[in-house]
């Protein structure tokens, strides 16, 4: 075998090294964790409005954090989250790899607080737009991407803490192709659990910076 031969023969066989290796790391009970991670087992299975909008997805991730202030606190930062608007309070610098146009803002932003049912905002040049399917102020947020692949729910929920905010995504991957959806299972889901946690806590931070401070009540 010439030397071309055996640096592509090299190239495969850490390639499947590798793809192994993803696919032992990336099983089921790390899967679990991953698609469920800061959700308690009973927010898990919580039926949340807007599951109804994809009914029968092949994945389903409902990932969550508690955040020290009102669902009114938190509200904001979701309602002028997008694409040209608010950001994803993410990694901005791994979304506009991908021409997302995405920069977290720091602050609430008066000019994008405006959003209502049927608006689509953009996800990206070449993306799918996302429909505001659900608009529950201080309560629930659904969009659902144009294609109907992909619905996201955001949850407020009240309690002695201050709120929990569930994050759930429901995706269809029947338009892939069966190498697409390996790609997706072992890159694409534990990529969205680094994006998501990210996520999560930008918001959590912005919320609890901003959040109107508490009364002291007497000992």
């Amino acid at each position: 075998m010439d030397r071309y031969g055996l640096t592509t023969g090299r190239h495969l066989g850490r390639a499947a090294l590798v793809a192994a290796s993803t696919a032992m790391l990336y099983s089921p009970p790390v899967r679990r964790w991953s698609l469920t991670y800061g959700a308690t087992a009973e927010e898990a299975r919580l039926p949340l409005p807007g599951d109804e909008l994809l009914e029968d997805p092949d994945v389903v991730s409902t990932r969550a954090i508690t955040i020290t202030a009102g669902p009114a606190a938190v509200w904001p930062w979701l309602v002028q989250m997008g694409s040209g608007r608010g950001g994803a309070y993410t990694y901005d610098w791994i979304e506009n790899l991908f021409g997302l146009d995405m920069h977290s803002a720091g602050r609430i932003l008066p000019e994008f607080q405006h959003l209502s049912v049927g608006d689509v905002l953009p996800l990206g040049p070449d993306g799918p737009g996302m429909r505001v399917e659900i608009c529950d102020v201080d309560r629930t947020l659904a969009f659902r991407s144009e294609d109907g692949a992909w619905v996201w729910i955001f949850d407020l929920r009240e309690y002695w803490l201050g709120t929990r905010l569930i994050s759930r995504n429901r995706i269809s991957l029947r338009a892939m192709s069966r190498p697409g959806r390996l790609v997706s299972r072992l890159v694409v889901e534990p990529g969205s659990l680094i994006m998501e946690r990210r996520m999560l806590r930008g918001i959590k931070e912005r919320a609890e910076a901003y959040a109107p401070a508490r009364p002291v009540l007497p000992v």
